[in-house]
């Protein structure tokens, strides 16, 4: 089974319209959803996009930090970030759904990641 984009959302940005006042110094979040390939499932994927700047700005004086569930990019291009996160997802595959979700939310924040009947 192999992993399919099926789309990316923001709640704080429009991607036909955004551009950052700084091209080197933002973050914005984004929600990936993601699910088997041809199938029209999918479950919710969170992380930050943000530059090299930004988590200096935001971390100033910290002797270090965590990256978890950020994708760190050197510029704003939103066609090459859509691009990169389609290629990197799409070459994912695990046995099963289970399986797959978990490889993912290496990376990306699984909306059920500590889910638990």
């Amino acid at each position: 089974m192999r992993a399919e984009l099926k789309s990316v959302d923001s709640p704080d940005v429009d991607f036909e319209t955004y551009w950052p006042e700084d091209e080197t110094c933002f973050s914005f979040p984004i929600e990936l959803r993601i699910g088997p390939e041809g199938s029209n499932a999918s479950d919710i994927f969170q992380m930050t996009v943000c530059t090299p700047a930004w988590l200096s700005k935001q971390n100033a004086g910290m002797t270090a930090v965590l990256g978890e569930n950020l994708l760190i990019v050197f510029g704003y291009n939103w066609e090459m970030i859509h691009s990169y996160l389609e290629n990197r997802i799409n070459r994912i595959m695990a046995g099963d759904w289970p399986a797959l979700a978990l490889k993912l939310s290496r990376f990306a924040r699984w909306e059920f990641e500590n889910y638990r009947e």
